[in-house]
């Protein structure tokens, strides 16, 4: 196109005009992102996928004292960044550099908002590199303090109190610790080790994952521990993490983990990772933990008398099946919670009928008398009501456990024992190291049953009150009270 002299100068001036205007508007402040999660909408961010993360921490041996920590986050953008937000609070930040080189950095609500020298163009590789402590007081979520030292407990959005990520299951990747403690502790992570070096008093032990990684399932143990190694199907490599003071008195409890290796593969298919194991803590948590690899246990659990053998048993198996559903499977969204919890619930029920002569019909029927009462407290499965806030626990209701765990019983009720499991097992295989979603759940088992479940899962998943169950015509649900309690 040519343009005459006339319009060049319109043209020339209608640029510099536009140039004046823009240089005397003030710039956009820099400020927190999200991927739009229903349930957390300014976790995770846009513009980049992580590929790997590589975290050193330095413990001197108090753990009411930040760790010195440094953070290398490779990843790839996925659309120009002028600016690169992370997930990140609760800590200082001494530095930051891109790709070597330093850059700006403020926070903005709880992202740490990084400004390169010069844009990262859309496809290209990015290293960006924080300098930073890692508090370990304050609650909420993250380090958790043990009698003798600290572990991780980041589900579901706590991550970011213990480094700067992006944390969302949407966006996993591989992982390398460098843990670095007095030489009279014993530091562990998920993975498998890859090097032990001491230097005078400390000692730094390095990890390595083999699988791409949720950040909410990130583990890193520092205490007074005995390593318990074991094997279990196939020579597993099976590690506990304990105190050293209890080693033998948990050791029966150890040793149950390749049976129940064993029969949870007969279920579902192979173990999908390198390891395996359980990480008893000097801690009073309130819950037990899937970590990838290394699932966290309150020792509390094993030693108290009044909670029976076939209780244990049952808690442990639902966290290990959360290795094949939650975490080689991880959720899409965090609506999508009730693949993770109500598998989980699913199995360890299973267990209890198989092993412990505890009825799955009883327990499902019980579970049915109550769900209206949980759905109207908690929303229906699919789409739980959003946690209290700074609550990211209130999420974790009995709607997303037995009560979703009460669908996959009526999915088998509706499409038979046989197409049940091999969906279950069509699952695990088809989005191994992935994630996944309700809609690719809803859609694998319709093609499986060779007809239209849509109007089926519909009613379950996202129904105010629960459907009739297949099969049992008599079950009946308590209308629930005011508040959502059933009667």
């Amino acid at each position: 196109m040519l343009l005459t002299s006339r319009r060049l100068r319109a043209a020339l001036l209608a640029t510099a005009s536009a140039t004046l205007v823009a240089a005397t508007l003030p710039a956009v402040a820099p400020g927190p992102l999200g991927i739009g999660d229903p349930l957390f909408p300014y976790l995770g961010n846009p513009g980049y996928d992580v590929l790997s993360y590589d975290i050193a921490f330095t413990y001197r041996g108090d753990n009411t004292k930040p760790l010195d920590a440094v953070t290398k986050i490779d990843a790839r953008a996925t659309r120009r960044l002028d600016r690169i937000n992370l997930d990140f609070t609760h800590s200082a930040v001494r530095s930051v550099e891109v790709d070597g080189a330093r850059a700006e950095f403020v926070t903005a609500g709880e992202d740490l908002v990084v400004t390169p020298r010069k844009a990262v163009e859309a496809g290209s590789p990015v290293r960006v590199t924080v300098t930073h402590t890692s508090d370990p007081t304050g609650g909420k979520g993250g380090w958790v303090p043990t009698t003798d030292g600290l572990v991780m407990a980041n589900q579901a959005n706590a991550a970011h109190r213990v480094f700067p990520s992006n944390d969302h299951p949407a966006d996993k990747a591989v992982f390398t610790f460098r843990v670095t403690v007095p030489s009279k502790l014993t530091a562990v992570a998920n993975g498998l080790p890859v090097a032990k070096t001491r230097r005078g008093a400390t000692t730094t032990w390095t990890y390595r994952t083999r699988h791409p990684m949720a950040t909410e399932l990130a583990q890193v143990s520092i205490g007074d521990s005995a390593v318990v190694h074991r094997e279990g199907p196939r020579g597993l490599p099976v590690r506990d993490v304990v105190p050293v003071a209890d080693r033998a008195k948990l050791e029966p409890w150890l040793a149950k983990t390749p049976g129940q290796l064993e029969w949870l593969e007969g279920q579902v298919g192979r173990y999908p990772f390198e390891t395996y194991g359980l990480l008893i803590a000097g801690a009073q948590t309130g819950f037990e933990l899937e970590t990838q690899t290394l699932s966290l246990f309150e020792r509390s659990l094993f030693t108290r008398p009044e909670y029976p053998e076939w209780y244990v048993d049952s808690l442990m198996v639902h966290e290990l099946a959360h290795q094949w559903f939650g975490d080689s499977v991880s959720p899409r969204t965090w609506s999508d919670l009730w693949l993770n919890e109500g598998h989980a619930s699913w199995y360890e029920a299973l267990y209890a009928q198989e092993h412990a002569d505890k009825p799955l019909d009883q327990r499902m029927r019980e579970a049915y008398r109550l769900s209206d009462g949980w759905r109207a407290a908690g929303g229906p499965p699919a789409a739980p009501k959003k946690p209290t806030a700074g609550e990211q626990l209130s999420l974790f209701r009995p709607v997303v456990y037995d009560g979703s765990a009460l669908v996959l019983y009526a999915l088998r009720q509706e499409i038979g024992a046989g197409e049940f499991r091999r969906l279950e097992r069509d699952w695990v295989r088809d989005h191994r190291d992935g994630t996944a979603s309700t809609a690719d759940f809803t859609r694998l088992a319709s093609d499986i049953a060779g007809r239209d479940l849509s109007g089926f899962f519909q009613s379950w998943l996202y129904g105010a009150t629960t459907p009739p169950m297949p099969g049992h015509p008599d079950w009946k649900s308590a209308a629930p009270k005011q508040g959502g309690k059933p009667e």
